[in-house]
């Protein structure tokens, strides 16, 4: 860790004073497998059909006007198979769906059916068919069976720990800082002061420690290129980069979770170009990140990529789109069985639409996440059905979607 880092870190401790201190112990140990999996939640409801525009549907164009993204020309988008594409913005995510590390999956959707961000979001995060169900997130309770003896087995990176990871596993917690640097005298006046208090030296040790992985896993190439985007796209690359140092430490978490806002996009959405087309770009660029930070460690990796629900198949009268329920996810990652798109295809016909309004969802979310814990994580499949997704009996996992 660099003084300058160090100096930002503990002038927040001081700030903090002693009694408030509230520091991530970070003592992390492996799976057996030693896999690695990271959820990205993004929070607003992104529009399924401009990130993965079905091209191919005779009523996409008809349906969407304005907000059509083309299937040739300029602004096309980027070509999977007959039906559908990737939005012109998602480059990255391409190039990994040629490279055979991408599912594609559309008409997706939890089991809410409502249009409430707050209601879908626990939904999606605690597991259960109703909101309100439960305090505790499915992924924290699939930690629950991961091998015994060891600490904190997964991250959440950002200002608070999210839903699906809270429970009765012990999790880490780091949020970038952005506070003044103080100079070295203070910060040899705090390392005496903890010098003789065993519990706020250990935690402070242990913090320092987490901060150092997220820190150090930039470099000044990656410091330097946020610094020069600024805003929300600088604080996102840093999360998704501190991801990558976390997670390909020897010694340190193996899930991560980290989410996103902004796609709540009722208004100017815009098609090839425009509002949602720049913040898929940050989005992609940062999942770009991951993979680079994650190193050698990306191919035991699998990221999922997932939404509270999808928007309206036609365009309102502000040249945007209201919640749905339909969407489209992502499941990336070098340990992903990629290269395809995995949905039963509704249509866009008006007697196909969920309510006259939405795109039909075919396929369970919790699909997917049953199937990275079982097949990927290897968590029993007795506690997935008793524990993690209790009213999910019925949901069927998925046929090779992750490397055996």
């Amino acid at each position: 860790m660099n003084h300058y880092d160090r100096r930002k870190f503990l002038a927040g401790v001081a700030g903090a004073g002693i009694a408030g201190l509230t520091l991530p112990r970070v003592a992390f140990a492996t799976t057996e497998r030693d896999q690695r999996f990271v959820f990205v939640i993004l929070r607003g409801a992104l529009d399924g059909l401009a990130a993965v525009p079905p091209v191919g549907d005779p009523n996409y164009v008809k349906i969407r006007g304005t907000l059509a993204v083309p299937a040739v020309g300029e602004g096309a988008v980027l070509p999977l198979d007959g039906t559908f594409g990737l939005h012109p913005s998602l480059n990255f995510l391409h190039e990994s769906f040629d490279r055979k590390e991408l599912v594609v999956l559309h008409a997706v959707a939890t089991s809410y059916r409502q249009r409430s961000h707050f209601d879908a979001q626990d939904v999606l995060e605690s597991g259960h068919v109703r909101p309100q169900s439960s305090a505790t997130g499915w992924l924290n309770r699939a930690m629950t069976e991961l091998p015994a003896g060891r600490a904190e087995m997964g991250v959440a990176l950002g200002a608070a720990v999210p839903l699906v990871m809270r429970g009765a596993a012990p999790v880490a917690s780091w949020a970038p800082t952005r506070l003044p640097a103080v100079d070295d005298d203070l910060l040899q006046r705090i390392g005496d002061l903890y010098a003789n208090e065993p519990t706020l030296s250990r935690r402070l040790a242990d913090a320092l420690s987490a901060d150092q992985i997220a820190k150090e896993s930039k470099g000044d190439r990656a410091e330097g290129e946020m610094s020069q985007r600024g805003g929300a796209y600088a604080q996102l690359k840093e999360t998704v980069v501190a991801a990558g140092g976390f997670l390909r430490q020897a010694d340190g978490p193996r899930i991560a979770v980290f989410d996103t806002t902004g796609w709540d996009t009722h208004a100017n959405e815009g098609g090839a170009q425009g509002q949602l087309a720049v913040r898929l770009r940050a989005l992609d660029g940062a999942l770009q990140s991951l993979r680079v930070s994650l190193g050698e460690t990306w191919d035991k990796t699998v990221v999922v990529v997932a939404t509270e629900f999808g928007r309206t198949v036609a365009v309102n009268g502000t040249r945007g789109t209201d919640h749905g329920t339909g969407a489209a996810a992502f499941v990336l990652g070098g340990a992903v069985r990629g290269g395809r798109i995995i949905t039963d295809w509704p249509g866009l016909t008006p007697e196909a639409l969920f309510e006259g309004r939405d795109l039909r969802p075919t396929t369970d979310l919790r699909s997917v996440f049953k199937t990275v814990l079982r097949d990927h994580l290897q968590v029993p499949q007795r506690h997935i059905d008793r524990e993690v997704f209790p009213e999910a009996h019925s949901v069927p996992f998925l046929a090779d979607l992750v490397a055996g």
